[in-house]
């Protein structure tokens, strides 16, 4: 059975944790990638940020399309679903890297900053920021030509590092107060443990359980940091998976409400259609590419 393809970043030595790839000739390699189309969604194991700088175009985030210019970066989460569009015309880098490379080369507490990373909830994933940019590709491509690797890895993650708070700073600065709220590690704890457990469990109560707090504060938390209920924050992460599951051509709603956790189709079909005002099928042949 087809599903949204997963996928991993593994150089050919099997150990690659980051790489810098020129646009063009990733679009130009893009005939022999034989795990996936890259134009069609796909769900990413790592993290992805795209720098443009020439031309213009669209990129697709989750069912959502943004538009891309010079001066564009686009931060995509490990985790979350992408496509490029097809016959890309503008120009710019993909810088990707693993998981294991955040966690080992950043501070931690830039890790605990550089918000989207892991909560792409909260921000959008656009950003425009030329000279920003154009400063970090400027250090970044000689590094990665010179030919002692000695202490490569700490200096290219010392780079993004700079570079990504720098850009946290630009454009959310409202945003970072997230990380010094007394809060925040517990809305982070309830998120982490609804991206596991809502196959299981769409019941409030169920996660205040787990955290041992109660549904009263879980809501005050949620609230401080979506401007919304918990069970909406559940919901709508339903949901999200829900589309991210529908885009897969061969695999029939049935199917995806028993993997979302639905007992019913039935059941399924009206959640879905009470948040997004149209059927799982409806929803399904206005995606087809």
């Amino acid at each position: 059975m087809k599903k949204i393809p997963n996928i991993s970043f593994k150089g050919e030595d099997n150990e690659k944790d980051f790489e810098l790839l020129s646009l063009t000739d990733f679009f130009t390699m893009i005939p022999t990638i034989k795990d996936h189309d890259p134009m069609r969604p796909h769900r990413v194991n790592f993290f992805v940020l795209l720098i443009v700088i020439e031309g213009t175009g669209t990129h697709q985030i989750d069912l959502k399309e943004y538009s891309l210019k010079a001066g564009t970066v686009l931060k995509i989460a490990k985790g979350q679903v992408h496509a490029f569009q097809k016959k890309p015309t503008y120009k710019g880098y993909l810088i990707v890297f693993t998981e294991a490379f955040l966690l080992n080369y950043f501070s931690k507490s830039s890790i605990n900053l550089i918000s989207h990373f892991y909560n792409y909830y909260l921000v959008s994933p656009i950003t425009y920021n030329k000279g920003l940019n154009e400063a970090l590709l400027n250090q970044l491509i000689p590094e990665l030509k010179i030919e002692t690797t000695f202490g490569r890895k700490n200096i290219v993650a010392s780079l993004l590092d700079l570079y990504l708070l720098r850009l946290e700073r630009s454009v959310n600065s409202s945003l970072l107060l997230y990380s010094e709220s007394k809060n925040y590690t517990k809305f982070i704890q309830f998120k982490n443990l609804v991206e596991v457990d809502f196959t299981s469990t769409r019941n409030v109560k169920d996660y205040a359980q787990k955290m041992l707090v109660s549904t009263k504060f879980l809501n005050q938390i949620v609230k401080e940091f979506t401007l919304n209920t918990a069970k909406s924050f559940i919901d709508n992460l339903v949901i999200l998976e829900a589309k991210r599951e529908i885009v897969s051509l061969d695999k029939s709603v049935k199917e995806i409400a028993f993997d979302i956790g639905f007992d019913e189709v039935t059941n399924f079909t009206k959640f879905f259609k009470n948040r997004m005002g149209v059927t799982p099928n409806e929803f399904r042949k206005a995606h087809l590419y």
